[in-house]
């Protein structure tokens, strides 16, 4: 565990088949975590994308070229097992950044990360949340309280990697066990660290009392993390725990290029501005604009965007203020991303896990340039 004056980062790679090679991003974000000198590569659990596909098309984003369909994920599990066959010049950490606590049951969850940890040598991360609508509504996974089947869900794998292999009986609405075995043993005594991605009073509750990680994921600001990190520690004392055992992490969506001119090229963009549909209506209305999906829209949780054809997904993302898309992620060049990240240490992040999402601009050239400065931006934070 971090001790309060270490900052480590992370790269989250979108985990996307691709035109050329099946692990043409694996490799890239392999070889940029090494270079940067991150300490985890992450990968996200989705079936579903989280732009509509009705606009993945070159003439609007570029990275289309090389990754034909937004909705073309690999099974996570499967992908990591993979790069932890290959993770040995620079033994990073894996983690799913994060898995669906519904739509997988959490035994066999439980089995992914135990495996995981045994054949990264102890390097696995079960990054973990109830999930979004459209990875379980549209293939039969019952959405109603999501956080009532994470709280089980968590408790499940609990139960299971403390059973020391004695058959587990637990009552549970949604998970019940039944003299269930579970044999996987510990990794040299460690089972992977469970960090959990949460943002409602609920969930931050559960964070307290089960996560090694608070790691929240939705596009957010630097003082709101503030807030829900006091939240946090209050759970965790609350919970009979030490109120700093809980890591501050954070995944981070970042825009960056070479110069402030090509920064506010991709901020402009429509993919960046499709990705503002993330958000929910209460960050739109700080921007004095109503989101498009209606005011109690909650963000990226209930968003469906494979029901947006390409005529409402323009219209929508139009709408996007550009204000909100700088202040709810990190933009600008390397330097002043690495002002922005300083700002998030200041307010208690100890662990920023970075998505790079400038490639969504409609220039494929320049959208695979910014790997020059987003690889600058790993290895300035090193310094914090």
């Amino acid at each position: 565990m971090d001790n309060a004056h270490s900052f480590r980062t992370g790269v989250l790679d979108f985990c996307l088949h691709t035109r050329f090679a099946p692990d043409l991003t694996f490799r890239a974000n392999r070889m940029i975590a090494a270079a940067g000198g991150v300490d985890s590569l992450f990968l996200p659990d989705h079936l579903t994308g989280v732009l509509p596909s009705s606009v993945w098309l070159p003439q609007f984003i570029g990275a289309a070229r090389w990754i034909p369909s937004v909705n073309a994920h690999y099974d996570p599990w499967t992908a990591l097992g993979y790069i932890a066959a290959q993770n040995h010049l620079k033994r990073v950490r894996l983690g799913i950044g994060v898995t669906d606590a519904g739509r997988r049951n959490p035994a066999v969850t439980a089995q992914a990360a135990a495996s995981l940890h045994w054949l990264s040598r102890g390097r696995a991360i079960l990054g973990i949340g109830p999930g979004e609508r459209e990875n379980n509504e549209p293939y039969g996974v019952e959405w109603e309280k999501p956080v009532a089947r994470f709280e089980e869900s968590i408790a499940t794998i609990r139960a299971l990697w403390d059973s020391k292999g004695e058959p587990v009986t637990r009552e549970s609405e949604y998970f019940p066990l039944r003299n269930a075995v579970f044999e996987v043993p510990p990794y040299r005594g460690t089972r992977p660290e469970i960090w959990i991605g949460a943002h409602g009073p609920r969930m931050i509750r559960t964070v307290g009392r089960y996560a090694d990680a608070w790691f929240p994921g939705y596009p957010q600001a630097a003082s709101d993390y503030k807030t829900g990190l006091e939240q946090v520690r209050t759970a965790a004392s609350n919970a009979g725990r030490d109120p700093f055992a809980v890591l501050p992490a954070a995944l981070l969506f970042t825009i960056t290029g070479s110069s402030r001119a090509q920064v506010d090229e991709t901020v402009g963009s429509l993919g960046a501005r499709a990705f503002g549909l993330c958000m929910s209506a209460e960050v739109w209305e700080r921007h004095g604009v109503s989101h498009p999906l209606g005011s109690a829209f909650s963000g990226l949780q209930d968003l469906l965007p494979q029901l947006l054809d390409r005529e409402t997904a323009l219209k929508y993302a139009e709408q996007a203020p550009i204000t909100m898309i700088r202040d709810y992620c990190l933009t600008g060049t390397p330097s002043e991303i690495v002002e922005k990240v300083a700002e998030w240490r200041d307010y208690g992040l100890r662990y920023a896990v970075l998505v790079n999402i400038s490639p969504f601009q409609s220039s494929v050239a320049k959208g695979l340039a910014t790997s020059i400065p987003f690889l600058r931006v790993l290895q300035k934070l090193r310094k914090l």
